[in-house]
């Protein structure tokens, strides 16, 4: 399949009027300046961009977008919310909720997502008949939605520093580490476009002794491994009062900051951790918009990015499913927290949704518009009167999810003319599933 695109995001930026063939999901020849779009070939009017990734996700929170903002309080009161609503969900009603959060993440210009996934159990922690129905759900739901998922199956063994899992937290738990990495061997996805990681859920949820597990475990497996790193202040109070270590040293003396490492949030680092991520090699996985509706901080982005530490993106708990507006977080959180503009350059907001987002997840071979790659295309419309004298160089700075009208995904069309293929009502779907979770309209 061939496409003309009346603008492509190449590596070096906006090109005009250019052809894209593509083969067996990749993309096998890219040429710039062909004035007319050849017979056979697909237009694309607007501005056609590498998929974006996301990094970062639950998707049973998508299911409270909407029903906390109004409430006063702080992560922790959220958590409960949240938690009441884990304890409701199966395997059924959590696929057919994914399926509708996965599609969302399709209409906004997502052809990776990686799944922060630590609902294994079922109520009381007793395993399912199939121990991997919960995972199995999450396959299937990004399989139907057209998106290649990373599945980062999460490590969570305690309830803080010391106590034991209580209450809808057995749910997440295998144990012991060993047990959970048996569990994470036996697993097999039965879809092509999955690749299943590893994480820890965070310093709080699993003893310093257990850690090693995990880390050979993705180290062996040459798979991504994925933490939640000082989201809260609580937190690295509660891990200096238990070990006289911030998280981040912590996890170093784990071993576990390396290069194919990410750490979720990073927002609340003392100079010296953030010196640590950069040497390490270790990414950063932002997630401005919920760390906004969760008031968790702004953190140190720019720091970071000198560091060393490569950016990436994600929606975390979905308040928001864009990631344009995601990228565009990032710079206004830096500006608000600097009283100084331009910290991220347009190229650079973009590798982060894009090209440093796909690596996070372990798809080194996607997230640019070059033959080799992935085939993974989104296009932009710049018919509206917002991006009306607006340079193309810019328009990732204006853009929406609601602005997406075409996605293609490993060379398979997903998205035509701003309507998903495969699932025809995401909106009927994601309504009638959440109504279901909640009991309420």
């Amino acid at each position: 399949m061939s496409y003309w695109c009346e603008r492509a995001w190449l590596p070096e930026g906006p090109a005009a009027n250019v052809l894209v063939e593509t083969s067996g999901g990749r993309i096998t020849r890219v040429t710039p300046g062909v004035e007319e779009c050849p017979q056979g070939a697909r237009r694309l009017d607007g501005l056609t961009l590498p998929g974006a990734a996301n990094a970062h996700s639950h998707a049973f929170h998508r299911a409270l977008r909407g029903r906390t903002a109004d409430q006063r309080g702080t992560f922790w009161t959220w958590r409960n919310r949240m938690y009441q609503l884990a304890h409701r969900l199966d395997p059924d009603s959590y696929h057919r909720l994914a399926r509708g959060v996965y599609a969302e993440m399709a209409l906004a210009g997502i052809t990776a997502v990686g799944e922060f996934h630590y609902l294994h159990h079922a109520p009381g922690g007793e395993s399912y008949a199939d121990p991997h129905a919960m995972s199995h759900a999450l396959v299937r739901a990004a399989d139907e939605a057209g998106v290649r998922l990373t599945l980062l199956d999460t490590c969570y063994l305690s309830s803080g520093f010391g106590p034991p899992v209580e209450g809808v937290q057995t749910r997440f738990s295998d144990g012991t580490a060993e047990d959970w990495a048996e569990r994470v061997r036996d697993f097999r996805p039965e879809y092509e476009g999955v690749l299943v990681g590893a994480a820890l859920h965070s310093v709080r949820a699993v003893p310093a002794e257990q850690m090693p597990v995990v880390r050979e475990f993705a180290h062996t497996g040459g798979v991504p491994l994925h933490l939640h790193l000082s989201e809260q202040r609580a937190e690295n109070d509660a891990c200096l009062a238990a070990t006289g270590r911030t998280p981040t040293q912590l996890l170093d003396e784990q071993g576990v900051l390396r290069a194919g490492t990410t750490a979720v949030h990073a927002t609340h680092l003392a100079p010296a951790d953030v010196a640590r991520l950069g040497r390490s090699g270790t990414g950063v996985c932002l997630c401005p918009t919920t760390e906004s509706d969760l008031a968790d901080g702004i953190g140190p982005a720019d720091e970071l990015a000198v560091a060393g530490c490569a950016l990436s993106l994600g929606s975390d708990g979905h308040s928001v499913v864009d990631p344009f507006e995601e990228a565009r977080a990032v710079e206004s959180g830096m500006r608000l927290r600097s009283e100084v503009r331009g910290h991220f350059s347009t190229a650079e907001l973009t590798a982060m949704t894009t090209y440093a987002g796909h690596r996070a997840l372990g798809w080194p071979d996607a997230g640019t518009v070059e033959a080799g790659e992935r085939a993974d295309l989104v296009t932009v419309s710049l018919d509206g009167a917002k991006f009306a004298g607006v340079p193309p160089s810019s328009a990732v700075l204006v853009a929406s999810a609601a602005d997406v009208r075409e996605v293609v995904v490993d060379g398979t069309p997903v998205v035509r003319d701003g309507v998903h293929l495969r699932v025809p009502d995401v909106a009927g779907e994601l309504r009638a599933s959440v109504e279901e979770l909640l009991g309420v309209p």
